[in-house]
């Protein structure tokens, strides 16, 4: 694959997480009692298997999707090397942190449905890791 394909796959993997971020937070964060009660949507509910409700610990988890989000998109437009290392490695490791906790807490999601939201979530620690292995070093003088 040439420098510019990888650099495309770079850009739009990193601009893709960022606008599930985005859409995720703004969800979370303006609607707390609708994405508790229904994410991830199509009859699921993976955030109302922790219960109980509370409308700032669900308004916060959208504050930093849209956080997230707002940064992985800046890294795609700015295509920058140290901008895009930085934010990859920060949603990826605020991702793996956040699969660590439902590995050991499975709330009240059995089945399926317990399965889906891990893979979602190992998801979203390999996805970023991949794109950092797209990021060019600097040639060595």
């Amino acid at each position: 694959m040439t420098g510019a394909r990888i650099g495309l796959v770079r850009r739009g993997g990193t601009a893709a997480l960022g606008v599930v971020e985005l859409s995720w937070g703004g969800w979370a964060y303006f609607a707390p009692a609708s994405f508790f009660t229904s994410f991830p949507g199509l009859g699921h509910r993976w955030t109302g298997a922790y219960l109980p409700y509370n409308e700032h610990l669900t308004s916060d988890l959208g504050a930093t999707f849209l956080t997230l989000g707002g940064l992985l998109v800046v890294a795609a437009i700015l295509d920058d090397r140290r901008v895009s290392v930085v934010v990859l490695l920060g949603a990826g490791g605020f991702n793996a942190l956040h699969l660590a906790y439902h590995a050991r807490h499975r709330g009240e999601l059995i089945g399926a449905d317990y399965g889906a939201s891990l893979v979602s979530l190992v998801l979203g620690v390999l996805v970023p890791l991949a794109l950092l292995f797209t990021v060019r070093r600097p040639a060595r003088t």
